[in-house]
């Protein structure tokens, strides 16, 4: 039964000095925007973007979570889908996830279309025969005919786009982990991408979707969660959540 279970788990990331230049250069693309900036001393200078999490999630859960700008919303998705791995506490996570964070990550531009639906279909974990019986398809769907023949780099932005959502939500999961609903690719091509997600949301067992949109939350999610500053201050059902986010917001000093 697939299920996610996180106790005290916390995710710091270290700052590196300016005498590390090209390495902090490098890991803060990787860096969440946002978290507690910590400062020990006798310590590395560490940014804190989960503090001591527990939650458990089961058979059933579509979970919104709601917060601020920087609160770890995304740094929660990652560390769920395998991304980063808990600097303290246990997450223990049961049954396959299907990640829509960062749609192009594993993309090689120098590698035409069907040779990226290979590569990232393996790299999402799938057999590579599995990824060749699903060629057609995920070509079929991404509507970029002739171009998946060509280099990526020769692609538009909206292209690459297509591309990536269609491999992306080629895969049964169990899990899914959504930040924000996603419109890929021009006019035309939004609505496939929604009637494609809804069936995502519609087949997985779980869901966990980081949603500023109070709207969305409603209509996708049964319970909620609320982050601010990477802890987890209330969870509930999406109303509740909701309205302790609205409660939180009006006791904020204005400046």
């Amino acid at each position: 039964m697939p299920s996610i279970s996180l106790k005290n788990v916390s995710l710091s990331f270290p700052i590196y000095d300016s005498e590390s230049r090209s390495l902090t250069q490098s890991f803060s693309k990787l860096l969440p925007v946002g978290g507690v900036v910590q400062r020990k001393k006798g310590q590395r200078t560490s940014i804190l973007a989960l503090d001591d999490i527990t939650a458990t999630f089961n058979d059933g859960d579509r979970v919104a979570v709601i917060g601020h700008n920087g609160a770890g919303k995304t740094s929660l998705l990652k560390l769920l889908a395998g991304f980063y791995e808990p600097t303290s506490g246990r997450l223990v996570t049961e049954g396959k996830a299907a990640t829509l964070i960062n749609l192009m990550a594993g993309l090689d531009i120098n590698l035409n279309g069907y040779e990226n639906i290979l590569l990232c279909g393996m790299l999402f974990g799938l057999e590579r025969q599995v990824v060749m019986d699903r060629m057609d398809e995920i070509a079929a769907f991404s509507e970029l005919g002739d171009y998946l023949g060509m280099p990526v780099r020769l692609y538009s932005s909206g292209m690459v786009l297509r591309l990536a959502f269609s491999i992306c939500t080629s895969i049964n999961c169990e899990i899914l982990l959504l930040d924000e609903w996603i419109g890929a690719g021009d006019k035309a091509f939004i609505e496939k991408t929604q009637q494609r997600l809804n069936e995502l949301v519609f087949n997985s067992t779980i869901m966990i979707f980081a949603t500023h949109n109070p709207d969305a939350a409603r209509k996708l999610c049964n319970k909620a969660i609320y982050l601010s500053h990477g802890r987890l201050l209330k969870s509930g059902s999406v109303e509740e959540v909701l309205a302790f986010e609205h409660e939180t917001r009006d006791q904020t000093p204005q400046s």
